[in-house]
């Protein structure tokens, strides 16, 4: 999972750029942050100056209007601030997506090249995404995920945030004293879904509280808030810095706190006493069409949760008799469960501490990145590197990546689970950092954002197929970039995939055919051998985030299916190099448009001389 963590519908100011979870560098850092217009406009048609306006205009809008998001961006300029989440603000930002689409629609489509045409198809596409969520509101409402949501979003802007200077440094403070009217207004609403019967489940809002205690605990300048001040400018004078330090712990204790402790309050009581026992959409006042959306959202198709939940059982079936080899090859003559038992628990399979794990993963990436130009034509110019995820998060925190700063300032970093060390087997490791960081989500990302001649949504965009497809498919280039060289570790990424496979079958389990929490756990231990505390984090958070899990594996196969096409058409004549450019240098993209790109591609390569 990366920190592109929330869906469409949950945060609807996301706009064309939907989820945590969410970005990155470019080129030209600051052509992104700029208002100015992202490309030239020297050669264009009426039509396509108009269109770039409007993405230009959309794109400066949303970053005020959105300022939090901003700071996820690298965008720095309304820092002192944190998103309206009032009524009226909500109302307003749906207005102006109805008047963005009325006036790309009024575009001469005719008038635009190839390119034009495709970026005012996504902008059009992706605002019927948000605007088909606005009459849902309450689960729009479900803002308190099991792994992440509203409540741990302040740490993570915090986080984001430069603190090099006395600017800088001033713009968190103001943050910090805004940020108990943010607490208030999503007080409001988590009250409004309550109104209107969309809670989650009683163990998803345990795992809220317990993240909520987590950042409670810590107190002074061991806080997560304290963070940014931690990492003061050097240039600063000392005794200006103490005074910055001093200012922090008083506005922490002064107003982030007492906010964060009335959210728990209210989880605590009246929240919590309205929980479910089921967190399955049909549960919920219209969740059945929730789930249509949800579907259709993350895995860009109009697969039907039947569809998705058969071939789920198709891919667990092929993926475990590729296990069942893995096991002969290691002479192992007991089950399945026995088999997992010994890699989970043989002491040899796991590091003695998390530095010595974000060491083995560091070790990992270092070979990675010297094979990449072997599949790869170009690549990304950002570095990344590996750190802990904050140890509030717990030891059942699934690792993710954040993308770099548009402006340069932060690199991209795979956010790893040191804090778990103790159930992150050795054997897991290749195929996890190949999915988060090379050839995976790094890759991905921080090439998108360097595609300087695409309007700044679509550098900066997602699509959780397309993206987290990539991630999976990334997985199975290990094979050919020095990867999985013993049985063990081709367990690792056997597992890694067929929990992906396992997804499908529960997420369409739980919100389609109403599976309980522990039958979706039990068939994920059954299928995975995966540890159960891991699982049970994992099953929160599909009760938490309906139909995102649905991606990866849809993706992976999407692209895998594409890939074997243009294989099969151009014969001696394909190259993998040039067929992951081509992949990966339209920025993301739903799978419908991708599968037309690559045919489009596949008849330009044809031509080729």
């Amino acid at each position: 999972m990366k920190l592109w963590q929330f869906s469409a519908g949950r945060l609807p100011h996301l706009i064309l750029c939907s989820a945590v979870t969410a970005l990155a560098g470019c080129t030209t850092p600051t052509t992104l942050v700029s208002t100015a217009p992202a490309t030239g406009t020297a050669s264009r048609s009426a039509a396509s100056t108009a269109l770039h306006a409007l993405f230009d205009a959309q794109w400066a809008d949303t970053m005020q209007r959105f300022p939090d998001w901003a700071t996820e961006l690298g965008d720095h300029r309304y820092g002192d601030r944190l998103s309206d989440a009032s009524a009226q603000a909500e109302a307003a930002h749906y207005a102006l997506m109805r008047q963005w689409r009325a006036q790309a629609q009024a575009i001469d489509t005719a008038a635009l090249d190839a390119k034009d045409r495709t970026s005012l198809l996504l902008f059009v596409d992706q605002i019927d995404t948000q605007l088909a969520y606005e009459p849902l509101v309450g689960t729009r409402r479900m803002s308190l995920g099991a792994f992440s949501g509203f409540h741990t979003e302040f740490a993570g802007i915090l986080q984001a945030s430069p603190a090099q200077s006395a600017a800088q440094v001033e713009q968190i403070l103001a943050r910090m004293a805004a940020y108990p009217r943010r607490v208030d207004q999503e007080l409001v609403r988590l009250r409004e879904g309550l109104a209107l019967g969309w809670v989650p489940p009683r163990a998803v809002l345990d795992r809220v509280l317990a993240a909520l205690d987590g950042q409670l605990a810590d107190e002074g300048e061991k806080s997560p808030y304290f963070e940014p001040f931690t990492r003061l400018g050097h240039a600063m004078p000392a005794d200006q810095q103490g005074a910055l330090r001093q200012r922090a712990l008083q506005s922490i204790a002064q107003h982030v706190l007492p906010a964060q402790q009335r959210l728990r309050a209210f989880v605590t009581g009246e929240y919590a006493a309205a929980a479910p026992a089921s967190g399955a959409l049909l549960s919920y006042p219209g969740g059945a069409a929730v789930y249509v959306h949800a579907i259709r959202e993350h895995t860009s198709t109009d697969l039907t949760a039947r569809q998705v939940h058969d071939i789920g059982l198709r891919e667990v079936a092929r993926l475990r008799t590729e296990i069942d080899q893995v096991m002969r090859d290691m002479n192992w003559s007991g089950d399945f469960k026995s088999f997992v038992v010994h890699l989970n628990t043989d002491p040899r399979y796991f590091y003695a501490s998390g530095e010595e794990l974000l060491a083995g993963y560091r070790e990992i990436g270092k070979r990675l990145d010297a094979e990449l130009p072997r599949l790869f034509a170009e690549l990304p110019r950002a570095p990344w590197g590996v750190r802990a995820i904050p140890d509030h998060f717990g030891p059942n925190a699934a690792e993710n990546y954040q993308p770099p700063a548009l402006d340069g300032s932060r690199p991209g970093w795979f956010n790893a689970n040191a804090v778990g060390y103790k159930t992150r087997p050795k054997w897991a490791m290749e195929t996890l950092t190949a999915h988060e960081a090379v050839p995976g989500h790094h890759l991905q990302l921080a090439r998108a954002l360097e595609l300087g001649d695409l309007p700044r949504f679509r550098r900066a965009g997602a699509y959780t197929a397309y993206q987290e497809g990539w991630g999976l498919y990334a997985e199975t280039l290990g094979f050919q970039l020095g990867l999985y060289k013993d049985p063990a570790s081709r367990f690792g990424f056997l597992q890694a995939q067929v929990m992906r496979a396992a997804r499908l079958v529960v997420d369409t389990g739980i919100h389609e055919q109403a599976w309980s929490r522990q039958r979706a756990i039990d068939y994920m231990i059954d299928n995975t051998g995966r540890d159960a505390g891991f699982l049970a984090n994992e099953v929160d958070r599909y009760f938490s985030w309906p139909g995102q899990a649905l991606g990866y594996m849809i993706g992976q196969l999407k692209i895998q299916e594409l890939r074997d096409r243009a294989r099969t058409k151009l014969g001696d004549r394909f190259d993998i190099r040039r067929f992951h450019m081509a992949v990966l240098d339209q920025g993301a993209l739903p799978l419908w448009v991708l599968d037309r790109q690559i045919d489009e591609w596949v008849s330009v390569e044809a031509k080729r001389p």
